[in-house]
């Protein structure tokens, strides 16, 4: 029998049909390497989202999408998904910031996170729409994939992205110390019940040289090293985030990594369950 997986993408705002576009075309390529089968589905309520074998998360206005989700009852499930069930989750630009367990420059009770990222990010750190940018990317993690272009930059688009601007310390539940910053909003705890949450730190995948030196001072950023620059890609156990927009780009390179990540993701569960 043919296993279908299913891979949602949030479509309560933002640019979820895009990224549809490009999860065809991505799983149309692994689909000529006789990987699986793929079914793409529009989240929107609880029960698609049980669905799912794994989820994106799309850019657009992260608090729209909370307040949607929270609206929708939605909120609880999308946190089991990501911190319970520990399903594979990836979050472009807002994504990203709903999926960090810490966020800045955010009003007490203005929005609500997901978490599942030991990380705080600063939203719309690169400024204003006026201030979008396009910059050539060096992803190595690419790089493993069977495919010549994967060595080529990868056009990353920034629209009011956010930057992580710390890297936190692997915890179990909530960030409490984080819980305590001014302009700060945490996500609230969630535990799978599970030994080990620590020994999973959080990757960083990808860097945006220079620019971070230049902007430090304006904007008082905190916590970052300015030789590393600023981090824009980061992965840690199910999860992965990007600042920036895969997703606005005709490159479909990310979303055939993240989705070999996610069959991987999917026989590590299966041998887990069978021990």
């Amino acid at each position: 029998m043919t296993t279908i997986v299913t891979v949602g993408v949030l479509a309560l705002q933002g640019a979820f049909y895009e990224h549809i576009i490009l999860l065809k075309e991505a799983t149309s390529q692994l689909q000529k390497e006789k990987i699986r089968h793929w079914d793409i589905l529009e989240v929107r309520t609880a029960e698609e989202l049980q669905r799912c074998n794994a989820l994106i998360i799309p850019g657009g206005e992260s608090t729209t999408v909370s307040l949607v989700a929270s609206r929708s009852n939605l909120l609880e499930p999308l946190r089991d998904f990501v911190k319970i069930h520990r399903r594979p989750t990836w979050g472009t630009c807002a994504g990203l910031i709903l999926l960090a367990e810490s966020a800045n420059r955010i009003k007490k009770g203005g929005q609500e996170l997901i978490g599942g990222l030991d990380v705080r990010v600063n939203r719309n750190y690169f400024g204003r729409q006026t201030e979008s940018f396009e910059a050539d990317l060096n992803l190595t993690f690419l790089s493993g994939n069977p495919c010549p272009e994967n060595d080529e930059p990868f056009k990353g688009v920034f629209i009011r992205a956010p930057v992580v601007e710390k890297i936190l310390p692997p915890v179990t539940g909530e960030q409490k110390e984080e819980a305590n910053r001014d302009g700060t909003v945490v996500a609230p705890g969630k535990d799978d019940g599970a030994e080990g949450q620590k020994s999973w730190p959080v990757e960083i995948m990808a860097t945006l040289p220079g620019r971070s030196k230049r902007l430090f001072e304006k904007l008082e950023v905190t916590g970052l090293n300015e030789e590393v620059g600023d981090i824009i890609a980061v992965r840690q156990r199910n999860v992965f985030g990007t600042s920036f927009h895969p997703e606005l780009t005709p490159d479909s390179r990310i979303h055939v990594w993240w989705l070999r990540q996610v069959l991987e993701s999917m026989a590590a569960t299966a041998v887990a369950e069978d021990l």
